[in-house]
C-alpha cells in the first residue's frame, strides 16, 4: 500500500513574506514547542529547508494564522510524520465523539469543540495555502468539520432532553434516529462549499409525524427553540478558546414572527402559499446536515415541486436579478476594482456566478432534473452537457470561480473573518496578493480585474439585457385619456394604420382594466416591455391585426407578469410571438387558452433536437414524476401534448424541420400519447372491472396515424381490436362484465380520455369510423371478426384504407399477430382491373361531393393529395410493390418501378408531395379552417413562401394549378392502363 508523505516533509508551493519578520516568527514557535517539550518539531524548524520557509512567509502574511501556530505549535508536530488528510480526519473523528465521552458537560463540550477546531481550521489553511488542497477540497473539509461539530452539539442536547424526560428517543446510543429533528443545511454549507470563516446557515424544523414527536407536538416547538438556543450558544459563544462556527438561522420562512424550530407541515404551508422566489433560489442548495436525516430528505422530496415547477416561473429570473440590482446600489458595488472591492457581492463576484447557474436551474430544473444539483461548478458543467451554455463560457467560468474563492479564502484568513471586501489598506491588500501566490501585487492586480470582467460580461449576457424604454423609436406616452400626437407619429412610424386604436388599446392594458395587468408588478413589466413590443409588431404586415389579435388574446390571461418577464428577458420568443399573432390564429388561439406552452421554448436545444418518440418519451418521463392518480396522469398528458405539438409547429415555423418531418413529429407525439392513455385508462378500468382472462388489446392506427404522416390538428384514425381465452364469459373485478360490455366500457373510456375537453385542453379527436362496418359495428372489435371482415366483406376502399395500418400500442404479441394479418390481407390476389374501376369510381364521387374550396384546398382539389394517396394505395393493394407496415406516401412513390410508370412522372409526383406536405402542414398549423386567398392572415403568405422556397403567390398558385393538372393527368393514366 502506497504511504503517503508527511505534510511537512512535502513539497509544499512557495509563499513570498511579506517582509523579513519572518525568523522571528519561526523563532517564537521554537521557543514554545521547547516549553511544550516538542523535541522533533524544534529540532525541524532549526534545520530549516523550503517547508520551513513557508511556514514563516505564511506567518508574515496572515495575523491570524500567526497567532495560533505561535501558540500553540502542538498542531505542527503530527504533521512531521502524517499526511494532512490522516490528521483531518482523525481531528473530525475526535470532534465527533465528543459527546461520546461519559459525564461530559456543556462546558467542556464547548472546550473540547473549539480547540479541535481550531487545529482543523490552522491545517486546512496551511494545505490550501501550500496547494496541498485545491479550494474545492479545502470547502469539503470545512463542510466536514462544521457537521461534525453540530452534530456532536446536537446529540448531547438530544441525550440530555431524553435524560429529563423531554422528549423520547429511539435509541440513546444514535439519538439522531428518528427523533424528528430536522438541520437544514442552507447555502454554502448545504451545497458543501463551506468558504473558511463562513457562518453557517440554518433552517430547523420538527417533523410532526415522528412517533418520538407524537403527543409533545404543541410543546415540541417550545422545547426544540430551546434546544436550538443552547445550540446556538454551544457553538457561536465567543469564550476563552474561541467559537466552533458563527450559525445564522434567518433563512426560515417569515424569521421575524416564528420560533428557532418549526413544524415541517407550517413551513410546507409557507413556501407553498407565501414563498418568494429567493426562498425558492435558497432551496436549491439545501441538505439535511444534522438530527433527523430521513425526515430531512423527507421535506425536501415534498417540497420539491415548490422549488422545480413544471411550468418555467420566468418571473422569478426578474425577482433574482432585483435581489442583485440592490446589491449593486448598496455600498457602491456596482463599479469593479481592486482595493475594496467585495468580490462575493461586488460586479464579478461569487455572487454573479452563483445567480448565473441558479437562475438557469430555476428556469429548467423542473424539467431537466440533472440540473437539481447543489453544487457550483458541477451545475455548470450540466448546463453545458445540456446545452444551455457553450463550452468557453463554461471553463471561463469554472476558472474564475476556482480564482474567487481562492480569494475569498485568503481574505478571510487574514484574521478569520466573515468579510468578503479586499483590503483598501496597501500591505493588507499585498499579503492577500502574496498568500494567493503571486510576486508582485500588480500581477494579482491584472488577473483579479481580468476575471472580474469575464465573470461580469457572461453575468451580464443573461441578467442585464435590459432595453432602454425609448428604444430611439420617438414619444410612446399611454397615460391620460387623450392621445398623445407624437406617440401617434412614433405609431404610424412604427408600421400601424389605426394608431389611435393602438394608443387605445395600449391605455387599456396600462390603466391595468384586465387580470394580466391588475398588478403593479405586471404593469411595470410591460411598460419595460412596450417600446420592443411596439416595434415587432409594427415590422408584420397588417400591424394592427397582429396587435388586436395580441390584445385578444391578453383579456384571456389570468396573469400577465410571467409573460411580460419571458418575452423582456427574451427577445427571441418576442420575435415568435409577433409571428403567431401576425400568421397563425390557430397557435394563436392556443396560446390563449394555454399560455403555459411557451414554457418549452426557453430550453435552448429545442431547434437543436428533433423531436423523435425517444426525444418525447424522456421529456414526458421527467414531466410525470410524481403525478399518481388517474385524472392528475390524463391532465399532464393534456398539458404535454398540447405543449409538444406547439413546439413542433414552432420548429416548423422557423424552417428547423419540413412538412415530412412534422409529420413524423406529431405522429410520435400521437403514438406516446395513445399509449400513455391506454396504459391510464386500463390500470383504472382493471380496479374495478378486473381483467379478462387471456385478455389482450392491440389499437391500429390508420389513416394518416398510421403512416406517419398527422398535421397539427389532425383527428387519429383508430381500431381497437381484443382477444381473449375461448372458455371466458366475464370478468374478474369486483363489478364483473361481460367479455363484449366489458371492452365497448373500456373502448368507451378510452375514447373519452383521448377526446375529451377539459381545462387542460384535449388529447385527440378520435374517429373509429375504419372499423368493421364503421358506425353500425361495435367499437371494440373482436380480432377473429376483423380477421374475417377484411377476407370476406370488406369493400375495395377498406383495404385501401388498411395498407395504412399500422400497430401503435397494446400488447406487443397481439400487434404482431394483428400487423401479420394486415400483411397477409393486403397480399391477397385481387383484381387490378375492378380495383383501378372502383378507384377511379370513388376519386370522382368525392370530387361531386366534396368539391375543392378553392385551389389551395390542397386535399381535394383535382391532382391534389387525395390523388396522390390513392395512386400509392393502389400501388400496395395490386402488388406492384411490396407492402409495409407503417409506409409513408413518400416512401410508396420512391419506390414505384419504372415498368409502372415513367421516371419522369414519379420525379413530378416526388415534388408534388414535396409541395403539398409542406404547405398543407403550415396551412393546418396555422389556421383551424381551408384557407381563403383573399383572406389569408398577415404574415401567412411569408411562412408558405419559405416553407417551399418560391418569391410570391402568384407564382406558388401557378404552381399548384401546373402541379394538379399534372398528377390528375398521371392518376388518369394509371387508373386507365388498369382499367
Amino acid at each position: 500500500m502506497h504511504m503517503k508523505t508527511a505534510f511537512l516533509k512535502t513539497q509544499l508551493f512557495p509563499l513570498r513574506p511579506l517582509d523579513g519578520s519572518s525568523s522571528q516568527w519561526l523563532k517564537d514557535i521554537e521557543e514554545q514547542a521547547r516549553r511544550e517539550n516538542l523535541e522533533q518539531l524544534v529540532s525541524y524548524i532549526v534545520d530549516g529547508g523550503e517547508q520551513v520557509d513557508f511556514i514563516g512567509a505564511v506567518m508574515t502574511l496572515s495575523p491570524f494564522l500567526r497567532g495560533v501556530l505561535i501558540t500553540n505549535p502542538s498542531y505542527l508536530s503530527p504533521l512531521l510524520t502524517v499526511d494532512i488528510e490522516t490528521r483531518l480526519s482523525e481531528i473530525i473523528e475526535d470532534i465527533a465523539a465528543t459527546d461520546r465521552t461519559e459525564m461530559i458537560h456543556e462546558t467542556s463540550l464547548m472546550a473540547a469543540l473549539r480547540c479541535k477546531k481550531r487545529e482543523a481550521h490552522a491545517l486546512i489553511a496551511l494545505a490550501d495555502l501550500g496547494h496541498v488542497f485545491t479550494y474545492n477540497i479545502s470547502c469539503a473539509w470545512l463542510t466536514r468539520l462544521g457537521e461534525a461539530a453540530l452534530g456532536a452539539a446536537l446529540r448531547f442536547l438530544l441525550r440530555e432532553a431524553h435524560d429529563c424526560g423531554k422528549i423520547t428517543l429511539s435509541s440513546r446510543d444514535t439519538p439522531e434516529k428518528d427523533c424528528g429533528l430536522i438541520v437544514l443545511g442552507m447555502g454554502k454549507f448545504g451545497a458543501e462549499e463551506l468558504n473558511y470563516s463562513s457562518d453557517i446557515d440554518l433552517i430547523i424544523l420538527i417533523d410532526e409525524m415522528s412517533p418520538h414527536v407524537g403527543n409533545l407536538y404543541e410543546k415540541s416547538i417550545d422545547i426544540f427553540s430551546k434546544m436550538m438556543r443552547r445550540l446556538i450558544r454551544i457553538i457561536q459563544e465567543r469564550t476563552a478558546e474561541g467559537y466552533v462556527f458563527r450559525l445564522d438561522l434567518r433563512l426560515r420562512p417569515d424569521p421575524g414572527s416564528t420560533p428557532l424550530a418549526l413544524p415541517v407541515r407550517t413551513a410546507l404551508r409557507y413556501y407553498e402559499g407565501r414563498g418568494q422566489n429567493w426562498e425558492r433560489a435558497a432551496m436549491i442548495k439545501a441538505r439535511p446536515v444534522a438530527g433527523d436525516i430521513d425526515a430531512g430528505f423527507s421535506f425536501l422530496k415534498e417540497l420539491s415541486p415548490y422549488v422545480w415547477r413544471k411550468y418555467l416561473d420566468y418571473a422569478a429570473i426578474s425577482d433574482i436579478h432585483s435581489i442583485k440590482r440592490q446589491i449593486h446600489a448598496y455600498k457602491n458595488y456596482g463599479k469593479i476594482a481592486a482595493y475594496g472591492h467585495n468580490i462575493k457581492l461586488g460586479r464579478g463576484g461569487i455572487r454573479e456566478i452563483e445567480f448565473f447557474v441558479q437562475t438557469q436551474q430555476l428556469i429548467a430544473g423542473g424539467r431537466l432534473p440533472q440540473l437539481r444539483g447543489r453544487e457550483t461548478v458541477k451545475m455548470l458543467t450540466e448546463l453545458c452537457n445540456l446545452g444551455w451554455i457553450g463550452e468557453e463560457i463554461k471553463d471561463s467560468l469554472v476558472k474564475s470561480y476556482a480564482f474567487l474563492r481562492n480569494v475569498e479564502h485568503r481574505i478571510q484568513m487574514l484574521a478569520d473573518e466573515q468579510t468578503h471586501i479586499l483590503p483598501k489598506e496597501i500591505s493588507r491588500f499585498t499579503s492577500v496578493a502574496y498568500l494567493m501566490g503571486y510576486q508582485e501585487s500588480s500581477c494579482f492586480i491584472r488577473d483579479l480585474l481580468e476575471t472580474l470582467l469575464t465573470v461580469e460580461e457572461h453575468y451580464a449576457a443573461l441578467f442585464e439585457h435590459e432595453r432602454e424604454l425609448g428604444l430611439e423609436i420617438g414619444n410612446l406616452v399611454f397615460t391620460g385619456e387623450e392621445d398623445d400626437p407624437e406617440t401617434l407619429i412614433t405609431l404610424s412610424r412604427l408600421g400601424f394604420e389605426r394608431a389611435s386604436d393602438i394608443c387605445r388599446i395600449m391605455r387599456t392594458l396600462h390603466c391595468g382594466r384586465y387580470r394580466a395587468t391588475q398588478s403593479a408588478e405586471a404593469r411595470e413589466r410591460l411598460t419595460e416591455l412596450t417600446p420592443a413590443l411596439l416595434k415587432a409588431f409594427g415590422a408584420t404586415k397588417r400591424a394592427d391585426e397582429a396587435m388586436l389579435r395580441f390584445d385578444s388574446f391578453l383579456q384571456g390571461l389570468p396573469s400577465g407578469i410571467q409573460l411580460f418577464s419571458l418575452l423582456q428577458s427574451n427577445p427571441p420568443l418576442l420575435d415568435m410571438l409577433v409571428c403567431i399573432m401576425g400568421a397563425a390564429p390557430r397557435l394563436a388561439e392556443i396560446i390563449t387558452r394555454t399560455p403555459h406552452v411557451f414554457d418549452g421554448m426557453l430550453d435552448p436545444a429545442i431547434f437543436s433536437e428533433l423531436p423523435t418518440k425517444n426525444y418525447l418519451e424522456n421529456r414526458l418521463k421527467y414531466f410525470l414524476e410524481g403525478v399518481t392518480t388517474y385524472e392528475e396522469i390524463l391532465d399532464h398528458l393534456r398539458i404535454f401534448a398540447g405543449e409538444q405539438r406547439f413546439l413542433i409547429g414552432i420548429r416548423l415555423l422557423n424552417g428547423t424541420i419540413k412538412g415530412d418531418r412534422a409529420g413524423f413529429a406529431f405522429t410520435a407525439l400521437a403514438d406516446l400519447m395513445i399509449a400513455k392513455t391506454l396504459t391510464a385508462v386500463q390500470e383504472e378500468f382493471f380496479r374495478h372491472y378486473g381483467h379478462i382472462k387471456g385478455g389482450r388489446i392491440g389499437i391500429l392506427g390508420m389513416g394518416k396515424l398510421g403512416s406517419f404522416e398527422l398535421t397539427a390538428g389532425s383527428d387519429v384514425d383508430l381500431i381497437l381490436l381484443y382477444e381473449h381465452d375461448e372458455d371466458i364469459e366475464i370478468s374478474d373485478g369486483k363489478k364483473p362484465l361481460h367479455v363484449s360490455q366489458y371492452y365497448t366500457r373500456l373502448t368507451q373510456r378510452f375514447v373519452s380520455a383521448l377526446s375529451a375537453s377539459t381545462n387542460q385542453g384535449i388529447l385527440y379527436t378520435v374517429d373509429l369510423r375504419l372499423r368493421p362496418l364503421g358506425n353500425k359495428g361495435p367499437i371494440a372489435v373482436p380480432f377473429q371478426v376483423f380477421r374475417k371482415y377484411q377476407r370476406q366483406e370488406a369493400w375495395i376502399w377498406e383495404h385501401l384504407a388498411l395498407t395504412r395500418a399500422r400497430g401503435v400500442t397494446g400488447d406487443a404479441d397481439f400487434l404482431q399477430k394483428i400487423e401479420n394479418e394486415v400483411r397477409a390481407i393486403i397480399a391477397l390476389p385481387c383484381d387490378k382491373k375492378r380495383v383501378a374501376k372502383e378507384v377511379r369510381e370513388m376519386r370522382a364521387l368525392i370530387e361531386k361531393e366534396k368539391p375543392p374550396a378553392n385551389r389551395w384546398d390542397l386535399k381535394t382539389v383535382p391532382g391534389g393529395i387525395m390523388d396522390l394517396e390513392f395512386i400509392a394505395q393502389f400501388a400496395l393493394i395490386t402488388h406492384v410493390i411490396d407492402f409495409q407496415i407503417g409506409m409513408t406516401t413518400a416512401d410508396i412513390l420512391s419506390r414505384l418501378p419504372s415498368n409502372f410508370l415513367e421516371k419522369s412522372f414519379i420525379s413530378d409526383l416526388h415534388y408534388a408531395y414535396y409541395l403539398y406536405t409542406n404547405l398543407s402542414q403550415i396551412i393546418r398549423l396555422c389556421l383551424n379552417d381551408s384557407l381563403n386567398p383573399d383572406d389569408m392572415p398577415p404574415g401567412l403568405s411569408d411562412l408558405l413562401l419559405r416553407s417551399i422556397g418560391e418569391p410570391d403567390l402568384p407564382r406558388v398558385e401557378k404552381l399548384i394549378e401546373e402541379i394538379g393538372q399534372l398528377v390528375r393527368t398521371i392518376f388518369t393514366k394509371v387508373m386507365e392502363i388498369y382499367m
